[in-house]
């Protein structure tokens, strides 16, 4: 971050840090840092501002005719590696009692958010996790807007045909929906053949 606000670089970077979790007796454990992850993301966050209030400091003895240095992106996310958001929901008949199948009806995994399938649903677009990401509105159902346009994803049930009007109108180079947002085989059609018409070109996936 310092180097990109000297040049006006855009550089990038990944750290990688096992979750080890402090000593309860140790000054971070009581200053309310629970693993080491914690301090970590503490740290970026104190030297980005660091970087912001350097920059805007310089900005301001500017000398005449000189230009203001551009503050850089100091943000960063916190990606955690987990299991898949979906359930195994494959099985051989004879595997399978009837009564269960009602436990297979949705195969998401319990307390799972929207965001959390949107960053699965990425690396199947060769989308990197640092693209940028925008919640938007389609119809009153949330949606994200990846890359301005390389992807829109919306994973809210029921969702209408105004809504993937309204998705299929961003004209997005692929868009991804739940097998649950639909209510039935024919919303799933009515899906496809409203992006064949409004956005022929769009890549549509069902998860």
């Amino acid at each position: 971050m310092k180097l990109n606000s000297e040049d006006g670089g855009n550089r990038k970077f990944i750290m990688v840090q096992l979750p080890e979790v402090c000593d309860e007796k140790s000054e971070a454990a009581k200053a309310g840092y629970h693993t080491i992850c914690d301090i970590g993301e503490e740290r970026i966050r104190r030297a980005g501002e660091k970087t912001r209030e350097q920059v805007e400091a310089s900005n301001e003895q500017l000398k005449l005719g000189e230009e203001p240095k551009r503050v850089p992106d100091i943000g960063f996310r916190v990606l955690r590696i987990d299991s898949s958001n979906f359930e195994d929901v494959y099985s051989t008949p004879e595997d399978t009692q009837q009564e269960a199948l009602f436990n297979l009806a949705g195969n998401l995994k319990p307390n799972r958010s929207a965001e959390d399938l949107l960053f699965e649903a990425l690396p199947a677009f060769q989308i990197p996790f640092s693209a940028a990401i925008k919640p938007i509105d389609v119809a009153g159902f949330k949606a994200f807007d990846v890359n301005g346009g390389q992807l829109v994803a919306c994973f809210d049930t029921g969702i209408t045909n105004d809504a993937i009007t309204a998705m299929a109108k961003l004209q997005p180079s692929n868009c991804v929906v739940r097998d649950a947002s639909f209510a039935g085989a024919a919303a799933a059609a009515i899906f496809e053949r409203i992006f064949k018409t409004v956005s022929p070109t769009t890549l549509c996936k069902v998860i």
